[in-house]
């Protein structure tokens, strides 16, 4: 079987893959539950391949990233539930039906974008699937909270920042980001606390307040906290490594180093970036 840049080439790869005694035995045994931590990982890495500008890094991850869709895809076929083809057909759906201004006829495309319009949209879809998994006897996963729809599935940062989206779509929101500062302050001072009180549960619940309060300053200031907090990192990973060629310049190991010979090359590397 050779290489293409027909999907159906990829499609028939995992066809292959998943059959039964010719196929794959470790791609045989996977399941949708098996799978989803795959899944999560080619996004951060497509994510990585965006915030060090590596095009060429972010074609092969997007590739993988494709391959989850299939893989998952393929299961679904497999027990009649969907294939790849309801997938595009999905998403095509969707991507139309919420841009009336850009494909809808000509009276829609000169009206625009209106107001609210996406959000009335979005509320429709979901009317309509609630309705589609009655009739097919599934029971509906939406919870009856305003922000129950927010995925339990997201990493703690973003779902954060989406529960306070959602919540100042109506009106239960900061003004400003100044009072934020206050907060954050108030939450240090909980948490300066409990840990004096040596209670570690409350320490981490007021160390969740803390991080929540975080997300809240750089959502009112436009930072994005994944992007921010993967920024940092790097920052350390970088200064860091610094610290090990230069001690590995003087023929020292790294393990053998006194924390003070490696703060001093840690405020050196500081006053390089």
């Amino acid at each position: 079987m050779k290489p293409s840049r027909d999907i159906a080439r990829l499609l028939d790869i995992m066809a292959a893959l998943r059959t039964p005694v010719t196929g794959c035995p470790w791609d045989i045994e996977q399941t949708f539950r098996s799978i989803a931590p795959y899944t999560l990982e080619e996004a951060f890495e497509v994510a990585d391949a965006i915030e060090r500008d590596d095009l060429d890094d972010l074609r092969e991850e997007l590739g993988d990233l494709l391959l989850q869709v299939v893989f998952h895809a393929r299961m679904a076929e497999e027990i009649d539930a969907f294939d790849f083809g309801d997938v595009v057909q999905a998403i095509t759906n969707k991507m139309i039906r919420r841009h009336p201004h850009v494909f809808g006829d000509e009276q829609a495309r000169g009206a625009g974008m209106a107001k609210g319009m996406w959000d009335k949209i979005k509320a429709e879809e979901k009317r309509e699937r609630r309705e589609r998994r009655s009739e097919l006897g599934l029971t509906s996963h939406e919870a009856a909270g305003y922000l129950d729809d927010v995925p339990h599935g997201f990493p703690a940062l973003m779902r954060a920042l989406k529960l306070q989206q959602k919540a100042a779509k109506v009106g239960f929101d900061w003004s400003e980001a100044a009072p934020i500062l206050d907060k954050i302050e108030e939450e240090i001072a909980e948490l300066r606390h409990e840990i004096a009180s040596g209670d570690t549960e409350r320490a981490k619940d007021e160390y969740g307040d803390l991080l929540f309060a975080m997300v809240n300053l750089g959502r009112h200031l436009d930072l994005e906290p994944e992007s921010a907090l993967r920024g940092t990192n790097e920052k350390f990973r970088s200064r860091f490594h610094f610290i090990e060629r230069k001690l590995s310049e003087r023929g020292q190991p790294l393990e053998d180093a006194t924390l003070d010979e490696m703060e001093e090359l840690w405020i050196a590397a500081k006053g390089r970036t």
